[in-house]
């Protein structure tokens, strides 16, 4: 249970990657960020969006103004799968549909001439702005649907007396010596890190290393692990660099600082 209380903590201190609705006018979700022990069972073999959702799952059950009434909502249409509602609840007696987002992006000014356009994921497959347009276009529109209708019904409930608010925490990771402002509707809390080629790794011949498991790149880092020395590092790393993954990797330094970054097998 021990790394999933490190999953889930460092789930908790994700901060939202935007206040209010200064981005795309999508309301984000106010929840009290409170400490908390995960105490129940959670499979650690769903996909991190996934495992994400049980955190938050829990985080609202531990909140007293918060009432689930449902999650993971299929919505069909002739037995194909139209998409789902991720959860339904009454805050303060008010219902909210809620759709639950975490990421991580890395800032690439070549990628579009809009700053949001700037973040893309790791491997470059995915980007911010792609996903602001999925919510606008297909995820909250479907609560509006005839399909969505009846089951509406079934839980007593109106879309039209429905608010829609998202649940969007990130990580965020710029270029290693970056001076380059960010667009000043991201939440600049969100940076932890930064992200570096493999050609750039060099500099570091002197610090230690770690390549975490996808879920635990929600963890802070900690000492408690296997380090590993540069050489070794390099060899380990270029699996996945071969392979056209980005991994996140850990870093300590000679004082002993920590810090978080993605080694990318794109050329910048």
């Amino acid at each position: 249970m021990k790394v999933t209380q490190l999953r889930f903590e460092g789930f908790i201190k994700t901060p939202v990657l935007w206040k209010e609705k200064s981005v795309y006018m999508l309301t984000q979700f106010k929840i009290e960020q409170k400490s908390l022990s995960f105490d129940i069972a959670i499979d650690s073999n769903q996909r991190l969006g996934k495992y994400v959702e049980r955190f938050v799952s829990y985080q609202l059950s531990k909140d007293n103004s918060i009432k689930t009434i449902a999650e993971n909502i299929q919505i069909s249409k002739n037995k194909i799968t139209l998409g789902e509602l991720d959860c339904i609840l009454l805050k303060d007696e008010k219902p909210i549909h809620l759709e639950i987002i975490y990421k991580f992006y890395l800032f690439d000014e070549s990628q579009g001439k809009d700053p949001l356009q700037h973040w893309i994921g790791p491997n470059r497959k995915d980007s911010l702005v792609e996903k602001l347009d999925k919510l606008q276009q297909k995820q909250l529109p479907l609560l509006y649907s005839k399909e969505c209708l009846e089951y509406l019904q079934s839980i007593d409930l109106n879309a039209k007396d429905i608010e829609q608010q998202v649940y969007f925490k990130a990580q965020l990771f710029v270029p290693f010596r970056m001076n380059t402002a960010i667009e000043s509707s991201i939440n600049k809390d969100c940076i932890v890190g930064f992200y570096i080629h493999q050609e750039e790794l060099s500099q570091f011949k002197n610090v230690k290393f770690y390549i975490p498991s996808k879920k635990d790149w929600l963890m802070i880092p900690h000492t408690n692990i296997d380090w590993l020395n540069y050489d070794d590092f390099v060899i380990e790393s270029k699996e996945y660099l071969n392979r056209k993954f980005s991994p996140m990797c850990w870093m300590k330094s000679k004082n002993g600082e920590l810090k978080k970054f993605f080694l990318i097998w794109w050329e910048t």
